[in-house]
């Protein structure tokens, strides 16, 4: 409706309004008014709660019904590991095989099975050879060795004891000369070698108690006499030790000392006397070595750092009685779980000469030597070693040492036709770096590499005499399924220098001394071993398959290549 009817609609109503609304009328009356009568409500009074409550709903419940799949997995029957069996042992083990240039090789051990307490057991082995060399000397030797040696393991003490006895025969055979016009015998060189050693270990497991060891040694050495009216006309010797060491743990500390008394006695011919000529006389040296070495040993740091610092003191009785002190210091430090393993450090000490020690190193000298102890005032030296993984290990390290009268191996002119060889002695400035690494692949792969480089620098002689200036080395061993064993070792040798007399082929005259080169070693060995069972086997071993006749010392050619086959036997 619009808004101008709505108006008059209002304003036609308005007089009929206005005539209603007339004056007010008031009336009077009297009347009677019933009242009900009042009565006690019985109920309580209660509060009237006015909050109307939301009204719940209710929900039905959903039904959902999910696909259910039943799979059975295959439960691998329970495998219960057990830890293999100790191996079995066998007291006995024989070894017997024959070589080229009629080479017999025996060897026995028998050895006492497993026991916590009692160990024993006894060696024996042989190798001779009948073989000689074209143009040369006869060169037949033979060597036999037997040890027996003993045990008790308590659980605060062990007691070792051994003895041996070895025999050694030879031909200086340096001397170029047709072998069918030799005598034999006027070359002819035999060794008897008899002692033993024992010693006593407390090894307390309380760090608070003191740790000792006491060990005893004696030792008679003797070369060929020429003959019954001459016996004392030979080289003999009475070796004597009496040492032990003893150390205590304190915190971090360890304090150790060490003491020995070692003498010798050298006998050649009768003193006063001579034999022959003026120039082999006899000759008696009493050399007694008296030495006391206390050291203290820390680690820090999780025994990441340790330290060893100490001194040796030491009495030489000889032909003149001089005292020496020699330090004691180390140092390395574990970086990285071992990976590297810094050290340095420095150290000194007096080595004692012996005629057996000398036939060791070359088993063709005289029997009249003059013997010196060998005098390193110090030796310094650094390097690293340590693990490049659990298989890959690693040692690079270098030394410098100064050695007083060091001996060195020349040929003899003097009591023989240049077949045997004497002894000088010099003053030896001495470099070595080297460097080796090794790798293990559990008991089935080893293999190890090393490599030496020697700097020599003497006071009177120009080269230091039948001393490598390098050396190179592998050594492997690889077991395949526990049937098959193979041995491979290679060395080689380079920068030796011989003392002659007389201008030959490669000789070089320098500071009016005769140097002749040796030559290079080069000696690859190789051997096999097939086990047939766990008690016999087969082997075959090859030597010099470079076949190098190289020399060992001055006019001592070795054999060339040379093959060695046998069987071995446990029982």
């Amino acid at each position: 409706m619009g808004t101008k009817r709505f108006i008059a609609i209002l304003a036609a109503f308005l007089p009929l309004l206005s005539f209603a609304q007339g004056d007010l009328v008031i009336i009077n009356g009297v009347g009677n008014r019933d009242i009900p009568p009042a009565y006690r409500i019985s109920m309580n009074p209660t509060i009237i709660d006015t909050t109307i409550g939301a009204p719940v709903q209710q929900y039905p419940l959903l039904s959902l019904r999910f696909p259910t799949n039943i799979h059975v997995d295959t439960i691998k029957p329970v495998t219960i590991k057990v830890e293999p069996k100790l191996q079995q042992l066998y007291s006995t083990y024989v070894k017997l095989g024959v070589g080229s240039e009629l080479m017999p090789l025996g060897e026995v051990y028998f050895d006492s099975k497993r026991s916590r307490k009692y160990v024993y057991g006894v060696h024996a082995k042989h190798l001779s050879s009948f073989g000689n060399f074209t143009g040369f000397a006869p060169a037949q030797f033979d060597r036999t060795r037997t040890n027996a040696f003993g045990a008790i393991n308590e659980k605060n003490y062990s007691l070792r004891g051994d003895v041996h006895y070895n025999n050694q025969g030879l031909h200086y055979y340096g001397w170029q000369i047709p072998t069918d016009s030799v005598d034999r015998s006027t070359i002819a060189q035999r060794y008897q070698d008899v002692g033993g050693a024992f010693s006593f270990d407390s090894h307390k497991k309380d760090s608070a108690q003191l740790n000792y060891k006491i060990n005893v040694a004696y030792n008679h050495f003797n070369s060929k006499k020429p003959s019954d009216s001459l016996s004392a006309w030979r080289g003999s010797e009475n070796y004597i030790a009496v040492g032990g060491s003893g150390w205590y743990r304190q915190g971090k500390e360890v304090f150790a000392a060490e003491a020995n008394v070692r003498y010798n006695g050298y006998r050649y011919g009768t003193p006063s006397d001579t034999l022959q000529f003026a120039a082999d006389s006899g000759l008696v040296l009493n050399n007694t070595v008296i030495n006391l070495k206390p050291t203290v040993t820390t680690q820090l740091w999780n025994n990441r750092f340790r330290a060893i610092v100490g001194f040796d003191f030491v009495v030489d009785a000889h032909t003149q009685t001089k005292v020496h002190l020699y330090p004691v210091a180390e140092v390395k430090y574990s970086l990285f779980n071992d990976i590297f393993i810094p050290f340095i450090g420095v150290r000194g000490g007096l080595k004692q000469r012996t005629f057996r020690s000398t036939v060791d190193d070359n088993e063709f000298v005289l029997s009249n030597l003059q013997l010196k102890n060998e005098n390193t005032s110090i030796d310094v030296y650094g390097g690293v070693k340590g693990s490049l993984s659990s298989r890959i290990s690693f040692n690079v390290n270098a030394s410098f040492a100064r050695v007083k009268d060091k001996a060195f191996f020349i040929t003899d002119t003097t009591f023989s036709v240049g077949n045997k060889f004497g002894l000088i002695y010099d003053t030896l400035n001495q470099t070595t770096i080297e460097g080796s690494v090794s790798y293990q692949l559990n008991e089935k792969l080893k293999v190890d590499a090393i490599g030496r480089y020697y700097s020599y620098l003497l006071l009177n002689n120009t080269y230091a005499w039948n001393l490598p200036q390098w050396q190179a080395g592998v050594r492997g061993s690889y077991n395949l399924y526990d049937k098959f064993l193979v041995n491979l070792d290679v060395n080689f040798e380079g920068g030796r220098k011989a003392l002659v007399y007389a201008m030959e082929d490669g000789v070089t005259i320098e500071n009016g001394q005769m140097a002749k080169s040796l030559g290079l070693i080069t000696d690859i060995n190789l051997g096999l071993e097939y086990r047939y069972n766990k008690r016999i086997s087969a082997f075959i071993q090859f030597n010099n398959m470079a076949s190098q006749r190289y020399y060992r010392w001055y006019n001592h050619p070795v054999q060339i290549f040379q093959v060695m086959g046998g069987i071995t036997a446990r029982f």
